[in-house]
C-alpha cells in the first residue's frame, strides 16, 4: 500500500508536473482532470467536483455534486510523456459529497460485487485477451480502417507491420508495471494482441483501462490509430476480450478438480453465466458493432453451451490444475471492463447459490447470444440479478441512454442498402 508521503516524494523525485485524474464512464470511457503536485492535497478532501451530466449523460442530473478521490496505489508515471516535467496518473473512485461511494459508478458497481464474494470468503483472479486492429490516419489524423499489410495468426515481419509499434508498446506496458506474458499478430490483417499477467477481479478492471490509454498513446506515435471496435470491417474476423475468471477461498483455487472434470463450483459459476448470458451482453456485447462480431461467426460464439475444447462455445473450461479458469469467450473490448467483470461474477455466483447445472460438455442448448443491441437490452430490462448488481436506477439510465443509440442506428441509411434496393425500386 502507498502512502501520500511516499507518493509525493517520488512526485518530487521524479519531477512530476502534471498529474491526471482518471475514471471510467457507465459507457466505458476513460476521462480525467489535470492538476499540479501543489493541488494533490485538496485532492483526498474531496476539493475536485466534476459535471456528472458530462460522464452519466444529459439525461440524468443528480442534485448534489460528485468528486473524484485517487486510489494512491494506482500512481503510475506515465513514460511516453517528457522526461523532464512528467506526467503521471491516477486512477480514481466517485464519491458523493458526504463522502459515500457513488451507486452509479462503474469502479464502485465491481467494488461492491467483490465485497458480497468477499463475505462468503471467494475472491475472483481475472485473465484478459484484449485484442486490438492497428489502422491508419488521413491526412488530418482522423482514423481510417485501411491497412497495407496482408499478415495473419503469429507472422512476422515484414509481413506483420505493426511489428514494431506492438514491440513499443510491450516495452511503455512494462514501463507502467505491467508484467507482459506474450505478444503477437492476431488473425486478422493489422489485429493483433498483447497479454499481461492474471491479478484480482479490481486490479484487472484497472490495468484494461491502464492498457488500452496505453495502447493508444503508443500507437499514434507511430502514425497508426488503435481501435478496440468489435468489428471496424465487414471482411475481417472481429476482436474479442476474453475474460478467464478463476474463484479461490483459503488460497485454494474452487475451480480445480483432480478428475479432469469441471469442479462442481466450476459447473454452477458457468451455470449461472449460461443462464443470465442474453442479458449480461447488454454490458459485455454494449455496442450496435458488438453483434456485427458475434453474427459473423469466425471465432466468436452464438450458441449458450459449454466445452473443454472448440472456439465457438459461450464458455470454455481449461483444467490446469491449480491455475483452472473459465474462459468467457463472448465479452469484447468495447466493454466497459468494470461492468463486465462485475456482472460476469454476479452471474456466475447467482450460479453457485441456486446450483444451476450447465449441462453437458458442447451439448447444444438451443439458446442463442441477442442478435443485436436492442435484443440484448431488451433481456437485460427482464434480469433481476442485473438490476440488484447495477441498481435499477443505473439499469433504467443505461438502456434508455443505449435504446436512443440503437434508434439513431436504425435511422441511418447505409451504403449496403442503397447498393441493395436503389437500382431495384
Amino acid at each position: 500500500m502507498k502512502t501520500r508521503e511516499q507518493i509525493m516524494q517520488l512526485i518530487e523525485d521524479e519531477d512530476v508536473e502534471f498529474i491526471r485524474l482518471q475514471f471510467t464512464d457507465m459507457f466505458g470511457n476513460l476521462k480525467n482532470i489535470a492538476i499540479t503536485p501543489g493541488q494533490l492535497e485538496k485532492i483526498q478532501d474531496c476539493k475536485y467536483p466534476f459535471e456528472s451530466s458530462a460522464v452519466f449523460d444529459d439525461l440524468y442530473d443528480p442534485e448534489e455534486n460528485l468528486f473524484l478521490v485517487p486510489d494512491l496505489d494506482s500512481f503510475t508515471i506515465l513514460p511516453w510523456r517528457p522526461q523532464q516535467g512528467k506526467v503521471a496518473k491516477f486512477i480514481c473512485d466517485v464519491i458523493k459529497q458526504d463522502g459515500t461511494p457513488y451507486t452509479l459508478s462503474p469502479r464502485t458497481i465491481l467494488k461492491n460485487v467483490l465485497e458480497d464474494a468477499k463475505k462468503e470468503g471467494y475472491t475472483f483472479v481475472v485473465d484478459p485477451e484484449c485484442e486490438f486492429f492497428l489502422f491508419h490516419t488521413d491526412d488530418n489524423g482522423t482514423p481510417t480502417t485501411i491497412t497495407h499489410e496482408k499478415a495473419g495468426y503469429l507472422d512476422v515481419g515484414p509481413l506483420d507491420l505493426g511489428e514494431n509499434a506492438r514491440r513499443e508498446m510491450v516495452l511503455t506496458l512494462e514501463d507502467m508495471g505491467f508484467e507482459i506474458e506474450s505478444s503477437h499478430h492476431e488473425k486478422a490483417p493489422a489485429q493483433h494482441e498483447i497479454d499481461f499477467t492474471q491479478a484480482e477481479a479490481l486490479d484487472t478492471a484497472d490495468a484494461l483501462m491502464n492498457f488500452k490509454f496505453a495502447i493508444r498513446s503508443t500507437a499514434k506515435r507511430f502514425g497508426l490509430y488503435a481501435t478496440f471496435m468489435p468489428k471496424p470491417r465487414t471482411d475481417l474476423p472481429g476482436s474479442g476480450m476474453h475474460l478467464h475468471i478463476s474463484m479461490y477461498k483459503n488460497g485454494e483455487n474452487l475451480f480445480d478438480d483432480d478428475d479432469g472434470e469441471a469442479s462442481a463450483m466450476a459447473g454452477f459459476f458457468m451455470g449461472g453465466v449460461m443462464e443470465h448470458a442474453r442479458a449480461l451482453c447488454a454490458i459485455t456485447n454494449p455496442v450496435v458493432n458488438s453483434y456485427k462480431r458475434i453474427l459473423t461467426g469466425y471465432h466468436a460464439p452464438k450458441e449458450v453451451y459449454w466445452a473443454k475444447k472448440g472456439e465457438k462455445a459461450l464458455l470454455k473450461y481449461h483444467n490446469n490444475g491449480a491455475d483452472t479458469k473459465v474462459e468467457l469467450r463472448f465479452p469484447d473490448p468495447s466493454a466497459n471492463p468494470y461492468l463486465a467483470i462485475a456482472v460476469c461474477i454476479a452471474a456466475g455466483m447467482d450460479g453457485i447459490h441456486k446450483q444451476i447445472s450447465p449441462g453437458e460438455a458442447n451439448c447444444q442448448s438451443g439458446r442463442y447470444l441477442p442478435g443485436n443491441l436492442k435484443d440484448a437490452l431488451d433481456c437485460m430490462k427482464q434480469d433481476s440479478l442485473m438490476k440488484a448488481t447495477l441498481g435499477e436506477e443505473f439499469v433504467k439510465l443505461y438502456t434508455a441512454i443505449k435504446y436512443q443509440e440503437w434508434n439513431e442506428y436504425m435511422l441511418q441509411v447505409s451504403d449496403w442498402e442503397v447498393d441493395r434496393y436503389l437500382a431495384k425500386m
